[in-house]
């Protein structure tokens, strides 16, 4: 037997030992299921999931009970030039559908013609007719478009956007006296109606109508399951838009407190936010893109314009959502002990090293400021957070630009927080004196 060499005498020796360690350890158990992470990643899903749909049901709730958001929603769609050319087109085109120019004209000449005008007379002024029809047309659209465009129909449409709304949530949420349910037919009431026509026809002088009593005549408007359907929806999206934005904020909660690594479960829950935020983003572009292609050419242009209005509010919640879930899973990435993330931390400990250590030379010294910043940082970085969350949460309205502008002032807090800090062993080098 070849004899051992001292080194391989102990490296026998030492696997011995752990052989021996391994025979006496007891045997391991049988991993379980971990059920607190499964419960947390489940409840962090459902929360990714519903938190696009919260934001949909807020705003077509605002959109449907709302009547401020509505009208704040459609008043601009008057000023946008597409809908203008549009609403004076439909005017024009409504007018002279019940006003034949020609036709009257023609009437009119035949008339001078059965008075005794000469028969070449009428027929020079009978091919006149359609030219004049042509003019008068082009004059009434010209006076059409000049009235759309004025301030005085923006009023107009503000108080009829405003009247219609109301009475349609009037009628949705069924507090509207005007409507009632009569068999299987929704009945209009019209007694309100024949008071106001009384009074401004007595008010015109013909006194007689005051002999009618006060009745409350009925005209059937529509089906009673279509109007009772409605009603139930429009309840269910009040209770819906009501509770499921805060459901959702309680799933994210739960979950991020149940998960063991809470870092990991922040990151997860905000690139899950905001990764919902791109999908319902691109399924309104897609919406858009169906709705364009479904509309005569003509009025592509109307209806792009019309969609684009009344989606904003829409769109600025979901780019406020994405930029927030972004911050929220880019902060908790750069906390986290990932290679990229420990040289990001430690290159901005570097910069700020280097900027203190320039300070320095240049005759800054942080003193006794720098030695209460070290032993209360931790409560200025709290505090820092806090006061940026509140600004958040009070501006009004919040937005997106906002929202990252608020992160970059609050990474801005952290450095200078940090560039004040001086551990004792830094402060034990310098001078005594705090300028």
């Amino acid at each position: 037997m070849v004899p051992l060499h001292d080194d391989e005498r102990a490296e026998l020796l030492r696997l011995r030992e752990e052989v021996a360690a391994l025979r006496k350890a007891p045997p391991r158990r049988r991993r379980t299921p971990n059920w607190r992470a499964a419960g947390a990643a489940v409840l962090i899903t459902l929360g990714c999931l519903l938190a696009p749909l919260s934001l949909l049901t807020v705003w077509v709730h605002n959109q449907v009970s709302n009547t401020d958001r509505f009208v704040a929603t459609m008043s601009p769609l008057i000023e946008q030039p597409s809908v203008q050319a549009a609403v004076t087109d439909r005017v024009t085109g409504t007018i002279f559908g019940y006003v034949d120019v020609q036709a009257y004209a023609n009437q009119a000449v035949d008339a001078l013609a059965a008075q005794g005008l000469s028969p070449v007379l009428a027929d020079r002024l009978h091919s006149l007719t359609g030219p004049l029809a042509s003019s008068l047309q082009g004059f009434v659209h010209d006076q059409v478009s000049t009235l759309v465009a004025s301030p005085q129909v923006r009023a107009v449409w503000d108080q009829a956007l405003r009247g219609g709304h109301e009475q349609l949530n009037a009628v949705m949420s069924g507090n509207a006296s005007a409507i009632g349910i009569a068999g299987d037919k929704v009945q209009l009431d019209l007694g309100p109606l024949i008071t106001a026509a009384k009074q401004r026809l007595a008010a015109n002088g013909f006194t007689a109508v005051n002999a009618v009593p006060d009745v409350h005549p009925t005209l059937a408007v529509g089906d009673a399951a279509t109007l009772i359907k409605a009603r139930s929806a429009y309840n269910t999206l009040d209770t819906v838009a009501t509770w499921l934005p805060w459901v959702t904020l309680v799933l994210l909660a739960a979950g991020v407190y149940l998960a063991r690594n809470h870092r990991r479960a922040l990151l997860n829950t905000g690139f899950g936010i905001a990764a919902g935020m791109v999908v319902i983003a691109v399924a309104l572009f897609v919406v858009r893109g169906v709705l364009i292609s479904n509309v005569p050419s003509r009025s592509a242009a109307p209806a792009a314009d019309s969609y684009d209005l009344i989606v904003r509010f829409l769109r600025d919640g979901l780019r406020l959502a994405f930029v927030v879930g972004l911050l929220i899973g880019i902060g908790a990435f750069l906390a986290g002990p990932s290679v990229t993330a420990v040289r990001l931390r430690a290159g901005a400990s570097r910069l700020i090293a280097w900027l203190r250590r320039g300070g320095a030379k240049a005759g800054l010294r942080t003193g006794k400021v720098g030695g209460w910043v070290h032993d209360h940082r931790t409560v200025l970085r709290v505090v820092a957070v806090g006061l940026a969350v509140l600004v958040f949460i009070f501006l009004s309205p919040p937005s997106g630009l906002a929202a990252l502008v608020i992160a970059l002032v609050l990474l801005g807090c952290l450095g200078v927080i940090q560039f004040l800090d001086q551990p004792p062993a830094e402060r034990a080098d310098q001078p005594t004196s705090a300028t």
